[in-house]
């Protein structure tokens, strides 16, 4: 088989999957009637493939740079951690993502599991339809994989070869720098109205706040606690209200790391979207977001303390020890969900819950996302309990 000389094109697909039929899943790739290549994010070729039955399979490839920035390359291997961290997932947790049918290693595509019958939750949230139980859904894909792919519920030596075998050097950093650094210095990806000036510069003095962004980045930096999704935003999640379905998508930045992590990058979302819907007048729609957080850890911790009794080890691991762990799965996912909310504001990569909103508007929801970052942040040091915190910042909606 030959490597392909260029990037997918819509009419190049069909004869791809004709020549790599294992990649095809449901579809018949001799009758392939439509091809439609949907990628509205920076990294990916998207194409939706259908056949003459009505069959559908979603075909990813990644771009050698950032869609939006040629000049910014891309190491294309991230296809292939993709590929191992949806591997794994859908082995702990196939009810919350899609289903894999195959990665293509010489061409860096992966095949997957078409699920146009379902919406992507961050423009559902924008339009004001909020899917409420899509947190708890995952706070148990996130307690699933979490415990599954931690001390707990790995050997150590398999769980050592998984570690290598998942490590992301490349978009590591890119978290790195765009989560936890950049929005704190002068940097050319930083913006934001000229209205939330002093909100940032308030949000840059706030030497305790910046601490506990460094510490994140560290903890970051050095944990390899479980296999986490990475990049667990609105716009990464699949929901449908029939059979109340929900599935986590796009996880190229997966690698080992803090559990909470991905914890975090949901209730910062949350709490952007919830920002949204006060300024447009959707109080009670606000307040029901911010405290969906309670409902993400809770499934998350019932998930987790589900498994416990399954543990590799349970020698001097006993219950002190889950009680101990969960305790900095909280605490963590607070500051993470500081920093994730910091970054959408702030840094690079802005978001369409605040960037599509009219100007005055847009800097009033900025403010209260900046505030409620730097509640969360600070504030788990004195108590990390979601309902402490959520009162916290439902509070700022005055």
């Amino acid at each position: 088989m030959t490597l392909l000389t260029d990037q997918l094109t819509v009419e190049s697909v069909p004869a791809y999957l004709l020549a790599r039929p294992h990649l095809a899943g449901p579809v018949d790739p001799a009758s392939i009637v439509s091809v439609v290549e949907v990628g509205d994010g920076n990294l990916n070729l998207v194409f939706i493939v259908k056949d003459a039955a009505g069959n559908g399979v979603v075909v990813k490839q990644s771009l050698p740079h950032v869609r939006v920035d040629p000049s910014w390359p891309l190491t294309r291997e991230r296809a292939a951690r993709e590929a191992v961290v949806l591997g794994v997932h859908e082995k702990i947790d196939p009810a919350h993502v899609p289903a894999f049918h195959g990665f293509d290693a010489e061409n860096l595509a992966l095949s997957i599991e078409d699920l146009s019958d379902h919406a992507v939750w961050r423009g559902e949230l924008i339009a004001g339809r909020l899917h409420p139980y899509a947190a708890a859904e995952l706070g148990r894909y996130v307690g699933a994989v979490g415990f599954a792919t931690s001390v707990f519920g790995t050997p150590g030596p398999e769980r050592r070869r998984r570690i290598a075998e998942a490590t992301n050097p490349e978009l590591s950093e890119i978290t790195e720098d765009l989560v936890f650094t950049e929005p704190y210095v002068d940097h050319e990806h930083n913006g934001w109205l000229p209205a939330n000036e002093e909100d940032v510069r308030e949000l840059r003095a706030d030497r305790a706040f910046v601490r506990e962004m460094g510490l994140a980045k560290q903890r970051f930096q050095e944990s390899t606690q479980s296999l986490m999704h990475g990049d667990l935003h609105t716009g990464s999640v699949f929901v449908r209200a029939e059979g109340a379905s929900v599935r986590a998508f796009d996880s190229e930045f997966g690698t080992y790391g803090p559990t909470g992590f991905d914890l975090g990058a949901v209730w910062a979302n949350l709490v952007i979207a919830a920002a949204r819907a006060h300024v447009l007048g959707r109080s009670a729609d606000a307040e029901t977001l911010l405290r969906l957080p309670v409902e993400l850890v809770d499934a998350f911790e019932a998930e987790f303390r589900s498994r416990w009794p399954e543990r590799v080890d349970p020698r001097v691991y006993g219950d002190e020890v889950l009680e101990h762990t969960l305790a900095q799965v909280r605490s963590d996912a607070a500051a993470y969900a500081a920093a994730k909310a910091v970054r959408r504001i702030v840094g690079f990569s802005k978001v369409a819950d605040i960037q599509t909103l009219p100007e005055p508007e847009r800097a009033v929801a900025a403010r209260l996302v900046l505030r409620a970052a730097r509640t969360l942040g600070t504030a788990r040091l004195e108590d990390a309990d979601p309902r402490v915190l959520t009162e916290r910042t439902v509070a700022l909606l005055g």
